[in-house]
């Protein structure tokens, strides 16, 4: 019972990821029609805005050891502890939160130049080139990361106060059942950003012009409502919700180039199982695709049928293809012959 509990949450904060990642897809081909592959190269600009941020506040003053007296020795300071003290040394701790300060304009205005600079020229154009043009703006992001960080993997690591385990075992009466209280966290923000998200479409007025342009958006364009804007406007959401879905996840997977492609086909996949252009159907099939993926990879699955946790997804996703190609949760007629 102690391992199902552990998978469950492994499944979940990884499944957090995923459909963060989904949701922003999602709201970019509900609005716009647009298969954007270079939305994993969000996820990964937003994980280096964690360390981008990070190393600024952490840039240092040398200054002598004094703990040392055989001979001269000298440290590096950050300049935030000398001149604030603890409270310096606290805000460098609480790097990775804050660097959320930094990620949301940032991404807001990648996700604004992505849209007016590239991403409009192809409204009209098949699936196919939208898919090469967002696949090539995915490599070029890529290589420019690579340029200026280098290709190994940035550590970074959680607030001290969010660095050990929590006693999850106490809320299902079990005992020495720990968990990593960062993933217990990136949980919890996955679930209020998505809760942020659906609030934004559901209770505003600029949300429900979007969901109205999403059904049909040249009777709301009759309306004299400029939902081009509008819909700029949600790209640069999606790029934010993908850029928090990074910054967050840096704790738990050293930020690196590649990250971006790494999740990028699983989220695809996550959006096709969910049903294209449901956000609903993207969220659910996130959360249940990591779920599967971490039972997957446990040592007695693995045993039984070696290699599973690699495949699980893509297995899921054709069963669920095979049995209704509108996904879980996709509109009728969606990918349906």
């Amino acid at each position: 019972m102690d391992a199902i509990i552990l998978q469950i949450l492994n499944g979940l904060d990884k499944g957090g990821a995923y459909a963060l990642i989904a949701l922003g897809l999602t709201l970019i081909f509900g609005t716009l029609g647009v298969v954007n592959f270079a939305h994993g190269a969000l996820f990964m600009l937003g994980a280096f805005c964690s360390v981008t941020f990070a190393r600024l506040l952490t840039i240092s003053e040398r200054v002598r050891d004094e703990s040392v007296t055989f001979f001269e020795a000298y440290k590096e300071i950050p300049y935030l502890e000398v001149w604030y003290g603890d409270t310096g040394r606290a805000i460098v701790d609480w790097a990775v939160p804050l660097s959320i300060l930094l990620a949301v304009p940032f991404m807001l205005l990648v996700g604004f130049a992505m849209e007016r600079g590239l991403i409009r020229f192809f409204y009209k154009r098949s699936h196919a080139e939208q898919i090469l043009v967002t696949f090539g703006l995915a490599i070029v992001l890529q290589e420019i990361v690579k340029y200026f960080f280098g290709a190994n993997p940035i550590p970074l690591t959680a607030p001290p106060a969010l660095a050990g385990s929590a006693d999850v075992g106490a809320l299902f009466g079990m005992p020495n059942v720990s968990y990593p209280m960062w993933r217990i966290v990136y949980f919890l923000f996955s679930l209020a950003v998505i809760a942020a998200v659906f609030a934004f479409l559901q209770l505003t007025t600029f949300g429900m012009v979007v969901r109205a342009g999403m059904a049909d958006r040249e009777t709301v364009g009759l309306l004299g409502i400029n939902i081009g804007r509008k819909f700029t406007i949600v790209f640069g959401i999606a790029a934010v919700v993908a850029g928090l879905a990074g910054v967050m996840y840096t704790p738990i997977l050293a930020p690196n180039y590649h990250l971006g492609m790494d999740f990028l086909v699983l989220s695809f996949v996550v959006v096709v199982v969910g049903g294209m252009g449901s956000l609903v159907g993207a969220v659910v099939a996130g959360f249940l695709l990591g779920i599967l993926q971490s039972f997957a990879s446990m040592t007695e699955v693995k045993d039984i049928l070696p290699g599973i946790d690699q495949i699980i997804i893509y297995l899921v996703a054709v069963v669920v293809l095979l049995v209704r190609p509108r996904g879980l949760m996709g509109r009728k007629g969606v990918m349906e012959s």
